[in-house]
């Protein structure tokens, strides 16, 4: 098991289903929300397209939500 994480921010440009599983493909194994910006429904469906795309493509990814 790879102990080095990519991490990306996950923010508006990234934010579709199309660019979420193209990183996922590409190596991206946790996806940072920042909730000092945005609202609570779009961080609900920051998860949920992660959380698909997740289960589609078989991999398991983390979520990091920085509050700060």
């Amino acid at each position: 098991m790879r102990k080095t994480k990519i991490v990306i921010t996950l923010g508006p440009v990234t934010a579709n289903q199309e660019s979420v599983e193209s990183l996922i493909k590409r190596g991206v194994n946790v996806f940072r929300l920042n909730f000092s910006h945005g609202t609570h429904e779009i961080h609900k469906n920051s998860i949920k397209l992660i959380r698909d795309a997740s289960k589609k493509l078989g991999k398991e990814v983390a979520i990091l939500q920085d509050i700060s």
